[in-house]
């Protein structure tokens, strides 16, 4: 009966993610009940269920259980184990689905994890690799989270809808994690990205380049942008082009800013200098935003003070995105933490919208499978 107290239970396919991640890191079980009831196809989707075969694969001794509909999930969380793995993700999502919750999980695993992501590395709906790979890895190494271990490799590049992109991400094992002081994002000196294309012509990367700096170089001279264009088996099986850049601070604050292109078949042909130049302006955007991380990594930053020793961490952020907010709500439900949350508004920054000064106090979460040597 205690363990039944503890199940926490929910309604609805909303942040399934966070849902199984938060669950995982507090051994609390769940319940998933009214998954897509009401639906003509009801239950979880085919990405759904290969996330659920992810978390078991990076677990030992969970115990997962689905009703025949698929509309009901009960999920019971092992310790987490690590080690190498594979993982075919489904591709009508891209690997950044996965890869964004494998990012809040790795640090505590008992093993250092060390695995295989093949599917769509770019799309339209998630962060993508290049994005991850360029804020959240710092955004770890903040709490303490780094060392050579820490990577993520773009191997093959797969764009939808057939994917076939390949990526490695390593991450090595923290018993604790640091509190964090991160209240001044500083100036912009300098902005980087990356224009890919695979199976189009190189042309169309360059084309991007220059329509996005026609915009950049008005404001800061540091910019380079590099062309990466994949050919044979490391380009996937579709073709396609897309654009990332980032911001980065003197302080070594990260914002980014991401387009990809129509997959083939479906919506209007996009111009590579449109891409370009709505990337750039993407990218201003998110800087008006501000903060010190950008929104794509709020949730990750919160969850790592919140699993932080018991000391007080702050980050000054932008605009909480909904997904944020449910993820706060979430971890008062998982954690019982509570942030406090001050408003700053922009007469007293002197710029951009407006941003939360958010403050918490580490409970303290230590990694019971590493054992201390």
């Amino acid at each position: 009966a205690a363990g039944e107290a503890q199940c926490l239970s929910y309604a609805g396919c909303n942040f399934l993610r966070q849902r199984l991640v938060l669950s995982t890191l507090s051994g609390r079980p769940l319940k998933i009940r009214k998954i897509r009831a009401k639906e003509e196809d009801p239950g979880l989707r085919d990405f759904e269920a290969s996330f659920i075969r992810l978390i078991d694969k990076v677990t030992n001794g969970s115990r997962i259980e689905i009703n025949q509909t698929g509309t009901t999930l009960y999920y019971q969380p092992g310790l987490l184990h690590g080690g190498s793995l594979e993982h075919d993700c489904s591709p009508s999502r891209s690997i950044g689905y996965y890869l964004e919750s494998l990012l809040c999980l790795a640090p505590f695993m008992k093993h250092p994890l060390k695995i295989v992501l093949r599917g769509v590395t770019n799309d339209q709906v998630d962060p993508s690799v290049d994005v991850l790979k360029a804020t959240a890895l710092p955004l770890l190494k903040k709490f303490g989270i780094d060392g050579e271990s820490l990577e993520i490799k773009i191997n093959r590049r797969g764009m939808p809808p057939k994917g076939g992109g390949e990526i490695l991400f390593a991450c090595p094992v923290r018993k604790v994690l640091q509190p964090i002081q991160f209240t001044d994002p500083g100036k912009i000196k300098r902005i980087r990205g990356t224009a890919y294309s695979v199976r189009v012509s190189p042309q169309m990367a360059n084309r991007m380049v220059e329509s996005a700096r026609s915009i950049l170089n008005k404001f800061l001279p540091d910019i380079y942008i590099y062309t990466d264009h994949m050919k044979g088996v490391s380009s996937g099986k579709s073709p396609g082009f897309g654009m990332c850049l980032t911001a980065e601070t003197i302080n070594g604050t990260i914002l980014s800013a991401e387009l990809a292109s129509n997959p083939q078949g479906q919506g209007a042909a996009v111009l590579p200098e449109e891409l370009g130049q709505s990337c750039a302006k993407l990218l201003l955007e998110e800087v008006y935003r501000g903060g010190c991380v950008d929104s794509t990594n709020q949730s990750l930053a919160l969850l790592l003070m919140t699993l932080g020793q018991r000391d007080v961490s702050k980050v000054l952020l932008g605009p909480l995105s909904p997904y944020t907010i449910e993820f706060l709500r979430h971890l008062r439900s998982f954690f019982q933490t509570m942030f406090k949350i001050e408003t700053k508004t922009p007469e007293e920054e002197h710029m951009g919208g407006e941003k939360v000064l958010m403050t918490c106090v580490g409970i303290g979460f230590s990694n019971l499978s590493k054992t201390i040597r």
